[in-house]
């Protein structure tokens, strides 16, 4: 079957899944109006594949696996009631796979001259006349291939994405979206948590929610009450951020950075050793490299602390498979003063647990269903009081163990960089893949126009609790 045959195939698949006008929800309305010059909202990975690909395969790869999820064949129309999925007449999937060509030259400088691109693209809007995704194929990378990848942020969340893109795979089918960073542990969500996540999202759907549960949970819901007035104290009355070179207002141009994978396992080992979550060792990670990154340039980082965002998966088992926006913020506080790289980890794995068992993610979740019914004015003005608060978005999503094939070639490695928000200039990803853990960060050119000296304190930060692991007793 041809290319185009494919194609038309796949779009009447997509039709018949859904109507030919859907409204959109007030969460992902709020995320398609967070657009700015210096901030699109739009998640950006890039795939390196070995060896290489070819155009033609890649385009009816996407045509066959994405539109089974009917989102990738629609555009977004504005109406009196607000936005709208309506099913594209005139689907071409060459405007969605473009080819891309690097100048040639050694190994550094083919990343580098990636890199580049990828902050440009970062920039760019998508052709809002259209579906809104795109990816770009460099046919000739580093003796294999790159695939990049750019998806508005209103189609889907990260760990939706991460479904969407394992069905893209050899042998791969519309599969759930994995767990994200915060779905376990004993985190007070629970049922009365879905309930809440699915009234924000759906009225009708949360309604539907609470009936179901009667009356048998009045003591669960009272507890649920008086613990969502002292998180939401909390989040109204956020202390403003601290200042630092890496806080201020965003300009039009961006930087892109990663590091080399390191072994999940000894992450694994080391966070078992001391007694912690393999995210606390990482997160404490975090922490120490912008802490050493801010020391290197003159700062004065004692006792500093800087606040993240950090995305909280609140995906229920009845929401798998779908796309769209279902996860709140949680602030995080980030020790970036304390030199002690233990004293450093246990402090951030108490905050880690404060933030397990905050309902502030269902707060932010309910604000950004609330910016969706409001007028664009008072959505900015809502988000940015928020924005202006944060100094970074820090996301944490699993991935596969094992190395995935797409084409017959092996996907060596995955890459992604979460979207900042309002005034924003630091977005911190990282995402575990075929058994190891990578570091991305885009920055604002302006704040941080250097993010690889960031991204080259990972794994120095790392290798001192490994270090500190190893000098424990043995089989203790």
């Amino acid at each position: 079957m041809g290319t185009r045959a494919i194609a038309k195939k796949a779009v009447r698949k997509a039709r018949s899944k859904r109507p030919a006008t859907e409204h959109m929800s007030p969460v992902d309305t709020a995320w398609l109006r967070m657009d700015t010059p210096a901030n699109l909202m739009m998640i950006l990975g890039v795939w390196l594949i070995k060896p290489g690909v070819d155009y033609a395969a890649v385009c009816e790869r996407l045509q066959e696996r994405l539109l089974q999820y009917p989102r990738f064949g629609q555009r977004v129309v504005f109406g009196i009631k607000g936005p709208s999925w309506v099913a594209e007449d005139d689907f071409k999937i060459e405007r969605h796979v473009v080819r891309e060509l690097l100048p040639p030259g050694p190994k550094s400088r083919e990343q580098q001259a990636l890199q580049t691109r990828l902050a440009e693209l970062a920039v760019q809007p998508l052709d809002a006349q259209h579906p809104l995704w795109q990816f770009h194929l460099v046919e000739h990378y580093q003796g294999g291939s790159a695939l990049i990848a750019r998806i508005h942020h209103c189609i889907a969340d990260g760990v939706a994405l991460i479904g969407v893109t394992q069905s893209m795979v050899d042998g791969g089918l519309v599969r759930r979206p994995p767990q994200g960073l915060e779905t376990k542990g004993d985190r007070p969500v629970g049922d009365w948590g879905g309930w809440l996540s699915d009234l924000l999202v759906s009225p009708q759907k949360g309604l539907e929610s609470l009936l179901e549960k009667g009356v048998a949970s009045v003591t669960g819901a009272g507890k649920m009450v008086s613990q969502a007035v002292l998180d939401g104290a909390a989040l109204a009355f956020m202390p403003d951020d601290s200042p630092t070179r890496l806080k201020g207002l965003p300009g039009p141009a961006k930087r892109v950075a990663w590091c080399q994978p390191l072994p999940f396992d000894e992450i694994k080992a080391t966070a078992h050793a001391l007694n912690c979550s393999i995210n606390d060792v990482l997160m404490s990670c975090v922490a120490g490299a912008i802490g050493a990154y801010l020391q290197a340039s003159g700062d004065d980082i004692k006792g500093l602390e800087i606040r993240a965002m950090v995305p909280v998966n609140l995906r229920q088992p009845e929401d798998e498979g779908t796309l769209g926006n279902r996860f709140g913020l949680a602030p995080m506080v980030l020790p970036i003063g304390i030199s002690n790289p233990v004293e450093r980890l246990y402090e951030v794995r108490r905050r880690m647990h404060e933030m397990k068992l905050s309902y502030q993610p269902l707060f932010t979740l309910g604000l950004l269903a609330a910016a969706g019914w409001m007028v664009k004015p008072g959505q900015d003005a809502l988000l940015g009081l928020f924005s202006k608060k944060t100094t970074a978005v820090l996301t944490n999503v699993p991935g596969p163990r094992v190395k995935l094939k797409f084409l017959g070639a092996t996907l060596d490695q995955d890459l992604v960089w979460v979207p900042q928000y309002g005034t924003v200039g630091l977005g911190i990803s990282i995402l575990s893949y075929g058994g190891g853990v990578q570091f991305g960060i885009i920055s604002d050119a302006g704040l941080c126009p250097e993010p690889q000296k960031i991204i080259e304190k990972f794994e120095p930060e790392f290798a001192k609790l490994s270090f500190l692991a190893l000098m424990l007793p043995w089989g203790e």
